[in-house]
This record gives structure tokens, C-alpha cells and sequence, in this order.
């Protein structure tokens, strides 16, 4: 009882203030007023407004109380819109945009940033099992084939869904005869008495009729398949006998693509329902459903398209492009009844013919329907075999197309010379304001002119010139009909020409057009960059053409003539370079360099006394030019001749007297042997140029290959107190010290040397070789820094830095050493080096081709002798008669072992190519 009493005791507990009775059995509860309490009226506004004033408030304003009962816009909606209120709202609408725009970039990047911030804390789904689909991709099919079936896993039972149906009375029947059994015969078994098969007697069953059969069946399944039904009348596209190995190539679309084809089908569907005239709209359906593989839809709509726009032709074109050749000729037909002007229709349908003689009816079909298109024209005359029949063709398209260009230079073609300018002057007469009939006229009288080798070089020059006043006739017409080309465009087509084999049209085009529209102060500017624009293209007339125009209007500058020698020296002929060389110096007779140039060329070909003869001819135009009295002497040297170039030298210090003519004279007798002479020729150049370096170092040369060591010393302090800014005096006064066995004074030397002359690399290189040479590693190291200290972008330390680096970091530096350096040739060729230590052919070789990229690079010949070296242990013979070549055409000059190889007394009058073989060989 006391258990009944303690579970009854809350009913005489008050509720909770929020119960309501029978929530839990879904009941709805409800309040009265007894919950609430009476109602009671609030304070009246009168009142609230004398308690603010006693407390001193102000009374708030209602915002509406000055509205319009009437107007819901207020009290001066009503009032004239004028135009000061028009301007004040654009001002005001202005003020919003502009401080809208200045927040706008501040508000989309908050905005972005809590975008962003967003998706990184609650990411979607999607984002958390992207990786986990993208993994599904290597999933092998026994993995997925290994996959358990989902179950149940929640362990809790589910109830089963029984349902019951009502049997039918067919399938009630149906069991009902199965247990039951036949008393009586058929009629056609009462006839044979019970004991035989209805069959007729004696019949046998044909299983071959049954393969065919079934065969056959099988084609037929096939041919719906591939739709090649011979009643469909519609084309192949899955070869029946390998239609089983085609279905290896059938491409599966994802369905996210299945599912563009078919919002795109509902947009087309939309489109050509909407606006059935919009021709595109159909092709575009068609190519869709061609895309998704349902050739038969596709034919459908493209059909729909036809009948919607018949007079489109390229809904006609769309819909033979998808049928097979004989429905597209039907197709193709039809469209002509629609579209008969449309000269793609029968390009087409003449397309679709297999033999020459059906696209001939085809194409004459259409000119009949369109005499006035050119391109159907050319088509049937392309067609033609015979030149007779195309010139029939052609002559009966000009009367009836009388200003198309082309057919008028294609009937000039196939005609005789004669009838060709016949035609051609016809044809001026029909389009005056036509240049390329005016180009070919003149190429057709350089033809004429070049075709006969028989005739005189007078007659052809007189029929060339005609060529020259055709195409200035031409010129001048065209301005008369005001037909204006412009310099660029006269120019193409003079390269034109000249690619078509008509170097003298071409030639002739530049002279009548090459001055148009330029200022008669930039001609000459102007005329140099056009050829060599000419030139970089390849279009070598039309710059030597340029040049010779420029070269009649400027006959007295030199560096033009420089220019036209040049180029006919790359890409001309002996015979053109000695001729333009001969004018050179015919109009510049004060150019040295041209004199020397066609001496030079002379003695190259050699014709020693016609070099000799053009120098005597330099030295009554220049008596007293050093470089041809020197050009002289070397003649007259590398031919033999030593009595005469020494008197050529005593003559030249006679005449011109200059500081390179004492040297050269002082070189001269030392390469014969004569020192004593040479000492002499020495002390009296020293006498008269005090400040030349090069006499001082001869001067000491000499004394140290006499191994008189203290007046060779003497010789250069000398000149070093002379000349103490010439770097070649310390190198040279500094070895002599060392081959004297006093490396501590050549270290001496090289650091005075080093004082006078700040930051220079030759002086800090040679001062690292002498610690080098005396065995002294680690202060060639640290002189080596300090030497990259005062001098971080010089190549020469860097490279030596290089290679003073353990193996492993070699790399490392050089690459430093190509930022440092600014690509520095020596560091270049130090990089293809490396390459080549590392077997790495094609890139070593690539590396040495960029060491001698530039004209400045190409001077230096050791890059030349490591590059033939490299050629030689791994490349072809062609790769070294490649570089021999290109080394040979460059002319260095300068390196260290190719100066102490070249200047050698043993080397004098040996060629570049044996120089560069003797540097390849003394390079380690």
C-alpha cells in the first residue's frame, strides 16, 4: 500500500508552469484568460507626453506624420519633375556608384574570403570523397567483382512483405489439362491409322536450309543494327562481317555527358520548334544526334531542316555530308531545284561523282545555271586534259567573266608568246585597275627574252629593258585609275617575282616603286633595312636590287658599297662581286676597305697580279694609307716575293711613317731571322713613337729569345713605365720572371700591376696561374676569390673558378657563373666542357654552337679549336668539316693559345684552317 501511496503522490503536487495536459498523447493545448490574468488598458499618448515633459524629453517625431492621406509618396510628389531635379539625381546616383565601387573590391574579397573559409570548415560531400572516386580508377575487375553484396547490418529484423493475389483462371486452367490425358486421334492421325507422323512420307530434314536460314536471319538482325536494311534505303556504318570486332571501338559516354546530349537535344528541340527558319539550328540538332550515334535521328531532322529551309545551302550540304554517295546525289538534286544559284551545291555534287566524264557534265550543268561564277570555271578547266580544250574553255569564261584577273593570266598561260600579249593587252583594256596583269606582261617579255640562248647579250639587253619600261608604264596607269599600292605591297610582290624565277620583273619593280612614300632625308635609312629584310628572308634579288637603286642614288657612300659587297660575297658569284667591288672603288676611290676588299678577292682566287695591279691602283688613289701599304707588303710576302716587300716597308716608313709600319717592319725581319736588324728597326720606332707598347714588347721578345734575361727585363720596365696601362707588358714581364726562376718578383710585378690597373681579370688570372705553377693551391684558391671579389662578372675567373672545383659541385658553379656572367662565351664553352666530361654529346655540342653564336664570340679561335677537338673524338667527319668550315669563314683572332700559336715565327703565312688544327691540337 505504501508502494501505491509514494506512486499516486505527484497528483498532489502542483504542475510545472509549461505543462500542458495530454501534450504527450498528441493533444494541443490552449491558454485562457484566467492563465494570463485581466486585461488592462495601457497609458494613453497624452498621458506618455506630459510625463516626457516633465522629465524633459523631447517627443519623438513620427516620420509619418506629414504625409499625404491622398499621396503615398509624399506631400511634393505632386510638384513638377524639372531638370535641376533630373541633374541632382544624376549627381547623387553618381556619388552612390562611386562609393560603391571604391568598397566594392574590399566587399567582394571579404565576401570571397568567408566564401572560402566556409567551404573549408563544412566541405561538401562531394569534396570529401573526390579523392576516394578518383582512387576507384585503378580498381581491378576481380577487386570489384570482389565486393560483398550489401546486406543487412543493422541486425534488427525486418518483417517480410507477404502479399497474396488472386490466382487467374487461365493459369487455374492451364494446370487443370496437364495431369490429364487424350482418349481420342487427331483426324490426320485416324488417317494413318494411329502409327505415323503427320508428316509427309518419306521426308527428310535439311539442316543445311536450316544454317542458311538461320544465316540469313542473322544478316538481317545485322543490317537493322548497323542500318544497312536494303529497304531503308539508308548508308553503312558498321561492317556486318566485323560488326562484333567494331564493338571494341564503340566509345562509352559517362553519363555526365550523356546527360549534356540531353539538355542540348532539349535546347535544339527548343530552337528549331521555335524559329523552324533558323538553318543553323537544324545543323547544329543533326550533328548532335550524329555525335550521340543515332545516324537515323540525325537523317530525320536534317530532312525536317531541308523541308523548313529549302533555300539554305548548307542545310543541303549537312544533309549529303550524312547520307551515303547515291541518296546524297538525290539529296544534291533536289537542292539545285531549290538553291540552283548556290555554287557549293554543284562543287558538291561534282565532288560526289567517281569518274572525270560525269564531273565534267556536272560542272558545265552549273555554268549553264551560274555563267558568272569564276571558281566553276577554274574547276572545269582543271578538269580538262588537253591545253587545246582548257584555252576553248578559258577564251569563252573571259568573254563572259571579263573582269576576273585570274582567268585572264590563266588564258595567258596556255597561249603562245605572241597570242599571250594579245591576251594580256585585252585583258588591260577589261581591268585596267589590275597590277598583276601588268606584272605579267612583264614577265612574259623577260620569258621571251631569256628563253633563247641563241641570241645576242645586246638583243636581250634591249628586250630587257622593255621589261624595266612595262612595268613603269604599268606604275603610272595604275596612279592615272587611282590605284594606289603601297611600297610594302609593291615589294611582296617583287619577292613574288623573284620566288617565281623572274629576277629582272622583280628588279624592274623595285626601281619603278622603291622611292614611293619615303622622305628624301630617311632614303637612305629606308632603303638599307628593305634590304635587309630582303636578305633575312632569303630573297636575295630583291635586296640587290634594293641596294643597286640606293647605290644610283648614292654613289659616294662607302658603307653602301660595304653592304652590296657583302652580300654578293654570301650569296653571289666571283664575277658579281669583282664587278661590284670594281664600281666600289670607281666611285669611293678614298674607301680603303673596299680597295683592300678587291685585292683580297683577287688574291683568293688566285690572280696575284691582278691584286697586285688593283693595289698599285689604292696607292695613286691613297699614297700614304697604311693599310694598303701593309696589304702590299703581305702580298708580296705570302707569294715569296722578300726583297720586294722589305723594300715595300723601307719605302712605306718613307711615305706614310706610321707606329704599325715600324712594328710590322720589326716583325718582318724578326720572322726572317734578322734580330739584329729587327733590334734597330726597333730603337730607331722607339726614338719617334715613345708610347707605341707593341715596339717594347718586341723589343723584349727578342732579348728573351736571345736569353739575354736583364736587357729583356730592362726592355719592359721600359715600357711599362711608358705604357703602365698596357696589360700584355705585365703578363709578359711577369712570365719572364718566372722563366728566369724569380716567381716571387713576377708575383710582385702582377700585384703592382693589379694596383695600376683595379678590376682587371687578364692581370688576377695570370696572377692565379703563377700560384698555380709554384704548387701553391690554396693561395691560388684565395687569389682566385679575391680576384672574383673585385671582378664578379668576368668570365675568364669564373671559368678558372670552374674548374677548380671538386667534380661533384662543377655544375653547381656554372650555373652561378652563367648568372653571374651574364652568359659569357669563355663560361659557354667551359659549360659544353662539362657536358662533354659527362658524355653528353648533343648537349656539349649545343653548347659549343652557342659559344660562337655572336660576331663578336666567333673572333675567339681557342672556342673554335676546343669545339674541332670535341668533333674530332665524337662526332662525324661531316660535323668536322662542319666546324672547319664555319671556323675558317669567321677569321679569329684572338685566345690564348690560338695568339701564341698565330703570332709563332714558325706559323707565319699558314692558313686559318691549319692554325685551327694546330690549336686543337695544343689545347688541354
Amino acid at each position: 500500500m505504501a508502494s501505491n501511496k509514494n506512486k499516486l503522490a505527484f497528483l498532489s503536487m502542483p504542475a510545472p508552469a509549461s505543462y500542458v495536459a495530454g501534450l504527450g498523447r498528441g493533444a494541443s493545448g490552449f491558454t485562457t484568460r484566467s492563465d494570463i490574468g485581466p486585461a488592462r488598458e495601457g497609458p494613453s499618448a497624452e498621458v506618455i507626453a506630459e510625463a516626457q515633459a516633465r522629465r524633459g524629453e523631447e517627443p519623438e517625431i513620427d516620420p509619418e506624420q506629414f504625409q499625404d492621406p491622398d499621396n503615398e509618396y509624399g506631400l511634393f510628389a505632386g510638384t513638377t519633375y524639372e531638370q535641376d531635379d533630373e541633374e541632382a539625381d544624376k549627381i547623387y546616383d553618381d556619388v552612390d556608384q562611386k562609393m560603391d565601387s571604391r568598397r566594392r573590391a574590399r566587399r567582394e574579397a571579404r565576401e570571397n574570403a568567408e566564401l572560402a573559409k566556409h567551404r573549408a570548415e563544412r566541405p561538401k560531400i562531394q569534396q570529401q570523397f573526390a579523392d576516394l572516386k578518383r582512387g576507384l580508377s585503378v580498381v581491378t575487375d576481380q577487386e570489384w567483382e570482389s565486393i560483398p553484396e550489401v546486406g543487412n547490418l543493422t541486425r534488427k529484423k525486418r518483417r517480410k512483405d507477404e502479399r497474396t493475389f488472386v490466382v487467374p483462371d487461365s493459369i487455374i486452367v492451364g494446370d487443370r489439362s496437364k495431369s490429364e490425358y487424350e482418349n481420342s486421334l487427331d483426324t490426320r492421325q485416324q488417317q494413318a491409322n494411329g502409327f505415323e507422323t503427320p508428316a509427309d512420307t518419306g521426308t527428310m530434314t535439311n539442316f543445311v536450309e536450316i544454317g542458311q536460314a538461320r544465316d540469313k536471319i542473322l544478316s538481317l538482325k545485322l543490317d537493322q543494327i548497323s542500318g544497312t536494311a536494303t529497304t531503308s534505303g539508308s548508308a553503312t556504318s558498321v561492317d556486318p562481317k566485323g560488326y562484333l570486332t567494331s564493338l571494341n571501338s564503340v566509345v562509352l559516354k559517362t553519363e555526365a555527358e550523356i546527360g549534356d546530349i540531353k539538355r542540348a537535344r532539349m535546347l535544339f528541340d527548343s530552337l528549331v520548334k521555335s524559329n523552324p527558319k533558323h538553318a543553323p539550328g537544324w545543323i547544329a540538332a543533326a550533328c548532335l544526334e550524329e555525335h550521340a550515334g543515332r545516324m537515323v535521328a540525325a537523317r530525320k531532322l536534317i530532312k525536317a531542316g531541308c523541308e523548313q529551309c529549302p533555300k539554305s545551302d548548307d542545310v543541303w550540304l549537312e544533309a549529303a555530308r550524312l547520307h551515303n554517295n547515291d541518296d546524297a546525289k538525290v539529296i544534291l538534286a533536289n537542292a539545285v531545284q531549290h538553291v540552283g544559284q548556290s555554287v557549293k551545291i554543284w562543287l558538291a555534287a561534282a565532288d560526289l561523282e567517281q569518274d572525270i566524264k560525269s564531273k565534267k557534265r556536272v560542272l558545265r550543268k552549273a555554268l549553264e545555271n551560274i555563267p558568272n561564277s569564276v571558281r566553276l570555271w577554274k574547276e572545269t578547266v582543271n578538269l580538262e586534259e588537253s591545253a587545246t580544250d582548257a584555252r576553248i574553255l578559258l577564251s569563252r569564261a573571259v568573254e563572259v567573266i571579263p573582269l576576273s584577273v585570274e582567268l585572264w593570266l590563266a588564258l595567258a598561260r596556255l597561249e603562245t608568246p605572241e597570242r599571250a600579249k594579245a591576251v594580256l593587252n585585252k585583258a588591260r583594256k577589261s581591268v585596267p585597275t589590275s597590277h598583276e596583269i601588268w606584272i605579267a606582261a612583264g614577265r612574259l617579255l623577260e620569258q621571251g627574252a631569256m628563253g633563247d640562248p641563241d641570241k645576242s647579250t645586246e638583243t636581250r639587253n634591249k628586250e630587257l629593258e622593255l621589261v624595266d619600261k612595262t612595268i613603269e608604264l604599268g606604275v603610272r596607269e595604275l596612279r592615272r585609275h587611282q590605284v594606289l599600292l603601297t611600297r610594302e605591297q609593291w615589294l611582296k610582290e617583287a619577292e613574288r617575282c623573284e620566288s617565281d624565277g623572274s629576277p629582272r620583273t622583280c628588279e624592274a619593280i623595285i626601281k619603278a616603286t622603291v622611292s614611293m612614300e619615303v622622305e628624301e632625308e630617311d632614303r637612305l635609312d629606308t632603303w638599307v633595312s628593305d634590304a635587309e629584310s630582303a636578305e633575312a628572308k632569303g630573297m636575295v634579288g630583291t635586296a640587290r636590287a634594293v641596294l643597286a637603286y640606293a647605290l644610283k642614288v648614292f654613289p659616294d657612300q662607302r658603307n653602301l658599297w660595304r653592304k652590296a659587297a657583302d652580300l654578293e660575297k654570301a650569296h653571289g658569284t666571283k664575277e658579281s662581286l669583282d664587278g661590284v667591288l670594281s664600281q666600289a672603288v670607281h666611285y669611293c676611290p678614298q674607301a680603303e676597305v673596299l680597295w683592300l676588299m678587291s685585292a683580297k678577292e683577287k688574291w683568293l682566287a688566285g690572280d696575284v697580279p691582278a691584286a697586285r695591279e688593283v693595289l698599285e691602283k689604292a696607292f695613286i688613289a691613297n699614297p700614304e694609307s697604311e693599310q694598303i701599304w701593309l696589304a702590299a707588303v703581305k702580298l708580296e710576302a705570302e707569294n715569296g716575293e722578300l726583297g720586294v716587300a722589305r723594300e715595300l716597308l723601307v719605302r712605306a716608313r718613307t711615305v706614310a711613317d706610321t707606329e704599325r709600319i715600324w712594328m710590322k717592319s720589326a716583325v718582318f725581319e724578326r720572322q726572317q731571322g734578322q734580330y739584329a736588324a729587327a733590334l734597330e728597326t726597333v730603337s730607331t720606332a722607339l726614338s719617334k713613337f715613345p708610347k707605341f707598347a707593341k715596339l717594347y714588347m718586341i723589343q723584349g721578345q727578342i732579348r728573351q729569345m736571345e736569353k739575354h734575361y736583364s736587357t729583356a727585363r730592362a726592355s719592359y720596365a721600359a715600357g711599362l713605365k711608358a705604357c703602365p696601362k698596357e696589360i700584355t707588358l705585365w703578363v709578359l714581364a711577369s712570365k719572364l720572371e718566372e722563366l728566369d726562376g724569380r716567381s716571387i718578383k713576377a708575383r710582385a710585378l702582377l700585384e703592382k700591376g693589379r694596383l695600376v690597373n683595379p678590376a682587371n681579370e687578364i692581370l688576377w688570372a695570370e696572377s692565379v696561374g703563377v700560384e698555380e705553377r709554384s704548387g701553391g693551391a690554396a693561395q691560388a684558391k684565395a687569389m682566385l676569390a679575391r680576384g672574383l671579389q673585385e671582378c664578379p662578372s668576368s668570365g675568364l675567373l669564373w671559368s678558372m673558378s670552374i674548374w677548380a672545383e671538386p667534380r661533384p659541385t662543377r655544375k653547381s658553379r656554372s650555373v652561378d657563373a652563367l648568372k653571374k656572367s651574364k652568359d659569357n662565351p669563355l663560361i659557354t664553352c667551359t659549360v659544353a666542357r662539362l657536358f662533354w666530361t659527362e658524355r653528353k654529346i648533343e648537349k656539349a655540342r649545343q653548347w659549343f654552337s652557342r659559344s660562337v653564336a655572336t660576331e663578336q664570340d666567333k673572333d675567339i679561335g681557342d672556342h673554335w679549336g676546343w669545339w674541332l677537338k670535341f668533333e674530332r673524338q665524337h662526332g662525324t667527319p661531316e660535323y668536322v668539316e662542319e666546324v672547319i668550315r664555319q671556323g675558317v669563314a669567321a677569321e679569329p683572332h684572338h685566345g690564348p693559345v690560338w695568339q701564341v700559336i698565330a703570332k709563332d715565327d714558325k706559323n707565319v703565312g699558314k692558313s686559318t684552317k691549319e692554325l685551327l688544327a694546330m690549336v686543337a691540337d695544343a689545347l688541354q
